[in-house]
């Protein structure tokens, strides 16, 4: 009986790829090659720049393989090389190098030609040395992620004694603004991944990327939430909802770094600068969304330590992953991941605030979500500048 239900169970997936197979081999697929030119599309990812040396890193996103005939930069042909056969397959990666006296803090145009006579077009807008990957590259890194997002929210939890002295309508109000803060940080996420997503090539479907990352991270942390803020006593529920504010507050700021390292890594040391300064002042406001359920508690310092450690840690990660070799791929999905963590969070967060019945702390909880919500928004001026 239980290998005649599996028959009925494989039969329909066998026989669509008998009838795929067929499609590719007998179908119209051929007639249409023949009339058509290929479809073909090239993606530079990045420009990596050494003294009097260009290198070229791109993606084939295509349908069909592509051959690189011809690469121009400021209007000029150049000998070139590819670290492989100069025809890329699909979903294929590839670096073109070739020397070239390029100027620092000048412009420069690449053109690469296809064997078809196609082109595709990249800008350096400000040519300068890419860094090198040594032990003092690394510290910069690791130190801007201590900077940019530990010593913030270990700065933020440093508002728990200032909570533990409210009353409770207060602290509903602080949850209430706990909840728009991280509102606003999941939607700023999910924008940024679909940003990021459009500059995949198309055959890496960024959108349906970003789906996944967001809606597979919400379900997994609604069952890790079920073990863990569901269960045990109220006490216990509190620091598990606080440690769960952390790690999706941790899995946001990786995306953060990613950003941070990119740019400087890209030689785009402005946006890099401002990056920092501006994620410094908003990261600081994520300590006060950790310690709000537990403002009524005295949790041991250490504790709070890893706690913060847990939210601002990931930073570090993101900057060495963005510095050392970026992503679009890599930056898209933890983008996604992280909207999709603080996305359970509010979540969680609303759950609570809906069981505090009290019509008193209804005002209160509208009024400290719309502050969160202005507060992030406030403080995220410094990052667009």
């Amino acid at each position: 009986m239980g290998s005649r239900r599996w028959f009925f169970g494989l039969l329909p997936l066998v026989l669509l790829i008998v009838l795929v197979v067929l499609l590719f081999r007998f179908g119209p697929i051929g007639v249409f090659r023949a009339a058509f030119p290929p479809v073909e599309e090239l993606t530079i990812d990045r420009v990596k720049l050494e003294p009097g040396q260009l290198f070229i890193y791109v993606t084939n996103g295509g349908p069909e393989p592509v051959t690189v005939a011809q690469v121009l930069v400021d209007e000029a042909y150049w000998q070139f090389e590819v670290n492989r056969d100069q025809t890329i397959p699909r979903l294929g990666k590839a670096t073109i190098s070739l020397p070239y006296p390029w100027v620092e803090g000048e412009t420069h145009e690449i053109k690469l030609v296809t064997s078809t006579g196609l082109t595709f077009d990249h800008v350096i807008n400000v040519a300068t040395e890419s860094p090198r990957v040594d032990a003092r590259y690394l510290t910069t890194f690791t130190l801007l992620g201590i900077y940019v997002g530990v010593i913030p929210v270990l700065l933020g939890l440093l508002w728990l004694p200032f909570l533990r002295a409210l009353p409770d309508r207060w602290i509903a109000f602080f949850l209430s603004l706990t909840a728009g803060l991280l509102l606003f940080l999941g939607v700023d996420a999910l924008d940024e991944a679909l940003k990021t997503a459009r500059t995949l090539p198309a055959a890496y479907q960024g959108t349906s990327l970003v789906l996944l990352g967001t809606v597979i991270t919400i379900l997994v942390l609604v069952a890790v939430s079920r073990l863990f803020v569901a269960g045990g006593d109220p006490v216990q529920r509190r620091f598990a909802l606080a440690t769960l504010i952390a790690f999706g507050i941790g899995l946001h700021n990786l995306g953060e770094g990613l950003a941070i390292g990119a740019a400087y890594s890209l030689g785009e040391l402005a946006l890099g600068t401002f990056l920092v300064i501006g994620f410094t002042i908003h990261n600081t406001t994520e300590g006060l969304g950790i310690v709000a359920p537990i403002a009524k508690e005295r949790p041991r310092v250490s504790r709070l330590v890893l706690l913060g450690l847990l939210a601002g840690a990931p930073t570090i990660a993101g900057a060495w992953i963005g510095g050392l070799s970026y992503s679009p791929v890599l930056a898209t999905l933890f983008l996604a991941i992280g909207a999709g963590a603080i996305f359970q969070v509010v979540y969680e967060l609303l759950k609570l605030m809906i069981r505090d019945e009290r019509a008193s702390a209804l005002a209160y909880q509208v009024a400290g979500f719309a502050a969160g919500l202005l507060v992030m928004y406030l403080t995220g001026l410094f990052v667009a500048a």
